[in-house]
């Protein structure tokens, strides 16, 4: 078996599942193999708190579902069940039964009928008894939670949101009050917890509370569960330092209380002498709507010693970046302090990270935290390569790259740049900036999220046509970096689309940041260049306000060849072309100081007008005809992982002495075997 490899050969719906070589798991040392068997066993014990965070009704759904797929006695091969198995698939996938990506809700290709003759001959399923009916509304009903996310303006983003963040009767404006006069009420304003990360927020006598998620509190049997392996994990920990982290981890698991949680990851940061590491806990906010409580993930991993060269040598001139970004210098950080980069080895993913997974990581999301201790980055190498694998000589980039001249420049440094683009994302633009004194780090509210993928992405794009990388070593010239410019506009503008259903808006935070840097990219183009970062890039700038992009205009021959880019047409299809990249940076750096600057003052009106603006609308007839084009490549616009299966090796005392590790599980049976293993909490968890 090669080194590295991913296998395609699994497909349905939108998704394509890929595997990873966990390469070097057996060179490592036997305590490291254990730590890491240790680390995975947590990272997939607190499954269901991420199922159930998803939505009250996906643990139940999952069951009835599952039941029905392991005991069915009709016809397998009938179209009715094999479109049952898909929608299995998907909310597998999905981790629920909202898209994993969209958040709108999945639709059945199945029957009620169906479900029901299937539950006749099966009979009654434990913990399902006299839920049926209200089961059957969610899931086939249309109207019934809709979507998990609602990022709509103008909406109560929490009251039309399915996600289980909240309790069902409480409104945005509530939740907003509740959290502001926390924050009031702050003992140190300058070191502020993450106030309702780790809770839901409910109303008990017509009063809010909140929910703790702690051993003692909700979701208490899956934290326990964790805190077990979490305890194992520590007893094979590679230093003491790495030992303490956990422990402190267990401590805040143990209370919820989130001045432990800073504790814990400010211990985690400065650990930097051992090869494995781990994350653990309540991470992202993406899906909470006002992106303040977070979803649980797990993730086992160790360095690839051979490829963090690249990354040490970004944080080991972490200032010199810092120093001569384009952004105001009050909003620049004078000493950047504890940046660590490194290139990983995934070995076991769960949670939010899982089938799915990011490709880089920044934590931890506290601002004072990573201004006064600093933030880890790492770049999942192993998935990175599997991704590429997966892409090439899929005939993607023949149907959409301009010419053959920009398609030989991708081919050639594609794969290294947008390795280079994550890295530089994760490691120095999250790390980027600070925030004025007495900035709310809330302060964008729903517009949080988008601005600062936005602030990293285009610190990215800003630095990777710095000639400073050439002179570093981490680009071969000067014109790779023409690669990562031309990708990410073309992504933003118009493929990433193919994630998209017909007449929907952009949602995502990853997917409107996107779109937000390659439309205005595109609207200025043609506009003169100042010699300086403008103070508010967005008024003024399109005529009409947002309703101005929802039609991305082709460009005239003239004005496309005059303009840094342009959309053009030939041949009937619609192509980006690129005429000016020294332009280009220009401009990129006119919005990464804009987007800076409304992140360090927290400026939500222009947040709102610059995501509202060019970050949201679709371009209806452009969607159109990118949706037919990818679909004549027949390929499938979502992609992820099944992971290895890691088996301990014990003794005749019935010790753990080592760890196996194997490839090949289908995905079907990984996931009725986590169920079956790591089934932690009942299925209502009110």
């Amino acid at each position: 078996m090669p080194d590295s490899f991913c296998y395609t050969d699994e497909r349905f719906a939108d998704i394509q599942l890929l595997r990873y070589r966990v390469a070097g798991f057996e060179a490592l040392t036997t305590r490291q193999r254990l730590l890491i068997y240790f680390l995975s066993e947590a990272a997939l014990a607190g499954r269901d708190i991420l199922w159930d965070q998803n939505g009250r009704y996906n643990l139940r759904i999952r069951r009835l579902l599952e039941t029905i797929y392991i005991n069915y006695k009709g016809d397998r091969e009938s179209d009715e069940f094999k479109a049952f198995t898909t929608y299995l698939k998907r909310v597998w996938f999905s981790n629920g039964i909202h898209h994993h990506y969209s958040t709108e809700k999945l639709q059945p290709g199945f029957s009620p009928d169906f479900i029901s003759k299937a539950l006749k001959e099966i009979g009654e399923i434990d913990g399902l008894e006299g839920h049926y009916e209200e089961l059957f509304n969610v899931i086939f009903n249309p109207t019934v939670m809709p979507k998990r996310v609602n990022q709509t303006e103008g909406e109560d983003l929490l009251l039309t949101s399915a996600s289980n963040y909240y309790g069902p009767d409480v409104s945005q404006a509530e939740a907003e009050a509740f959290y502001d006069a926390q924050k009031a009420c702050a003992q140190d304003p300058a070191r502020p917890i993450m106030y309702g990360m780790n809770s839901r927020l409910v109303k008990v006598d017509g009063q809010l509370r909140e929910r703790v998620w702690q051993s003692k509190g909700l979701y208490g049997p899956a934290i326990d569960r964790i805190i077990s392996c979490l305890k194992e994990a520590k007893t094979v920990a590679e230093n003491e330092q790495q030992a303490q982290v956990i422990e402190k981890l267990i401590e805040f698991y143990r209370t919820g209380d989130l001045k432990t949680f800073d504790e814990y990851t400010i211990l985690w940061v400065n650990e930097t002498a051992g090869d494995v590491d781990f994350t653990n806990g309540f991470t992202e906010t993406y899906g909470d709507p006002l992106g303040l409580k977070a979803s649980w993930e797990g993730f086992a991993n160790f360095k690839d010693k051979a490829a963090t060269a690249r990354t040490e040598t970004l944080a080991a001139n972490a200032q010199w970046f810092e120093d001569n970004s384009p952004v105001d210098p009050r909003f620049k950080k004078t000493s950047t302090r504890g940046v660590t980069a490194k290139v990983i080895v995934a070995a076991m993913l769960g949670g939010d990270l899982y089938p799915s997974s990011a490709i880089g990581i920044n934590l931890p999301n506290s601002n004072w935290v990573r201004a006064e201790h600093g933030s880890k980055s790492v770049t999942i190498g192993n998935l990175t390569e599997a991704y590429n694998k997966a892409a090439h000589g899929n005939g993607f980039l023949e149907e959409f790259v301009v010419d053959d001249n920009t398609l030989k420049l991708i081919n050639s440094y594609g794969d290294a740049c947008d390795d280079l683009h994550t890295d530089l994302h994760e490691c120095l633009g999250h790390g980027s900036g600070r925030l004025l004194d007495g900035v709310d780090p809330d302060a964008l509210k729903a517009y949080g999220s988008c601005i600062e993928e936005a602030r990293a992405d285009l610190f990215a794009l800003y630095y990777i046509a710095d000639p400073k990388l050439v002179e570093l070593g981490l680009v071969p010239d000067a014109e790779a970096y023409k690669s990562q410019y031309y990708t990410y506009i073309m992504n933003g503008l118009m493929t990433q689309l193919v994630r998209i259903e017909p007449g929907a808006i952009i949602e995502e935070a990853h997917m409107r940041n996107r779109a937000l840097i390659a439309r205005w990219l595109l609207d200025h183009a043609q506009r003169p260049v100042s010699g300086h970062a403008i103070a508010h890039p967005v008024q003024g700038s399109v005529d009409g306000g947002p309703s101005a992009v929802a039609s991305l205009a082709v460009a005239s021959a003239d004005v496309a060849s005059s303009s840094a880019v342009a959309l053009i047409r030939r041949n009937g299809k619609t192509y980006v072309q690129i005429n000016d990249y020294a332009r280009l940076r220009h401009l990129i750096g006119q919005l990464l100081a804009e987007v800076q600057r409304i992140k360090s003052e927290g400026d939500y009106e222009a947040a709102a007008r610059l995501v509202e603006t060019y970050g949201v609308t679709i371009d209806a007839k452009l969607h159109a005809e990118v949706l037919e084009r990818y679909k004549a490549l027949n390929l499938a616009p979502y992609k992820g992982f099944i992971n290895p299966i890691l088996t301990p090796i014990y003794d005749d005392a019935g010790n753990i002495t080592d760890v196996n590790i194997a490839y090949g599980e289908a995905f079907d049976k990984q996931m009725l075997r986590y169920s079956h293993d790591y089934a932690t909490l009942p299925l209502t968890n009110d």
